[in-house]
């Protein structure tokens, strides 16, 4: 499978894995998402978050996956609030895949601690969206909900001397 093969070259396939984010075929596309999701650096961030506008619900939720995994998000890898999160809150608010709801969730929920609009888009889902997944989902990172608990930032202690 061509997949294996990429993740086998590792970074070495990220030219390649690049070029496949534009390849007309949507499962290409698909898979470039889900090694991304393995590889991503810095250089191909943008790429992704290109990918939010694709044609295939696949894809988006693909690629809505990647820029929620933490694996990988750290220092210049982590998105930045101002590219990704109107994106994300608008696939949450319009998008018509609810699985592409859901998962857009996750990557507003990132930002619902520091962010009113964020935690706005989320407090909306849960009382309005059109399915009950995500609804469930949204109240998840509401405050009271478990993953808004897990997340909540820690106040750091002060120690005195």
């Amino acid at each position: 499978m061509a997949y294996r093969a990429l993740l086998e070259l590792g970074v070495e396939a990220l030219p390649a894995v690049r070029a496949g984010l534009r390849h007309d075929n949507p499962d290409v596309r698909l898979h470039c998402c889900r090694f991304l999701d393995r590889y991503l650096s810095p250089d191909t961030l943008s790429d992704l978050i290109g990918m939010l506008n694709d044609g295939d619900e696949r894809v988006r939720c693909s690629a809505l996956h990647t820029l929620a995994c933490d694996r990988c998000k750290e220092g210049t890898c982590r998105p930045e609030k101002a590219e990704v999160l109107p994106k994300a809150m608008k696939l949450l608010q319009c998008d018509p895949d609810a699985h592409v709801r859901a998962m857009a969730i996750e990557v507003v929920g990132q930002f619902v601690h520091a962010d009113a609009l964020a935690a706005a888009a989320i407090s909306a889902a849960q009382q309005a969206d059109e399915n009950p997944t995500v609804r469930k989902k949204a109240g998840w990172y509401m405050p009271g909900g478990p993953i808004h608990g897990r997340t909540k930032p820690r106040l750091s202690s002060i120690s005195s001397s």
